[in-house]
């Protein structure tokens, strides 16, 4: 139970991180009027930058873990 925990502990924390970017980015750089697509709500701000959070904690992964074969 605990290693499955710990798989999903990094996506779960790059998810709520780029959330939280994403909030910030709408509270500074919102598009009030609405015409800009993502920045025009926060919801969407925050989901498109989990997206891009999870999608980041990927490339950060363990890599091969010692077994590559070169």
């Amino acid at each position: 139970m605990k290693a499955k925990a710990g798989k999903w502990m990094k996506p779960a924390l790059f998810t709520l991180g780029g959330a939280l970017v994403g909030l910030g980015y709408y509270l500074v750089a919102g598009c009030p009027t609405g015409s800009c697509i993502i920045t025009s709500s926060p919801f969407t701000s925050m989901a498109y930058m989990g997206l891009v959070g999870w999608l980041l904690s990927g490339v950060f992964g363990t890599g091969c873990g010692g077994s590559c074969n070169m």
